[in-house]
Formats: C-alpha cells, structure tokens, sequence
C-alpha cells in the first residue's frame, strides 16, 4: 500500500500597500478580509478559494 503526500497549494505572500507602502505577510486563501495595519486599506479579499489580492505581491514565500 503506497500512501500519497499531497501538497499544499496555500502559501503566504509578502503583499505592499498601494497607500502607505507598508509592507505585510498574509495567506493566499485568507477567509477574511485583510486590511492594511497602518492605514486600514483592504489589502485583500476573501473569493471562497484563493484570496483576491488588491495590492503588490512582493514575494511568495515557501
């Protein structure tokens, strides 16, 4: 019997504020609305799946 790993497709993404410039980690499928710590812009929304991200993706990280 061979077992399968899966993978997991979430990851957490450094994403810059578009406003402020300040920069912030959230998760790719947030289930909330993430919003910016310094100046409360929405940064990204939640889809059902994967996160609609409204702002610069500065990095993915693994």
């Amino acid at each position: 019997m061979s077992m399968q790993i899966r993978e997991t497709t979430s990851k957490f993404v450094k994403v810059r504020c578009p406003k402020c410039k300040n920069e912030q980690i959230t998760f790719s499928k947030a289930a909330s609305t993430v919003n910016c710590l310094v100046c409360s812009k929405t940064l990204a929304e939640p889809t059902g799946g994967k996160s609609r991200i409204k702002s610069r993706v500065l990095e993915v990280l693994e």
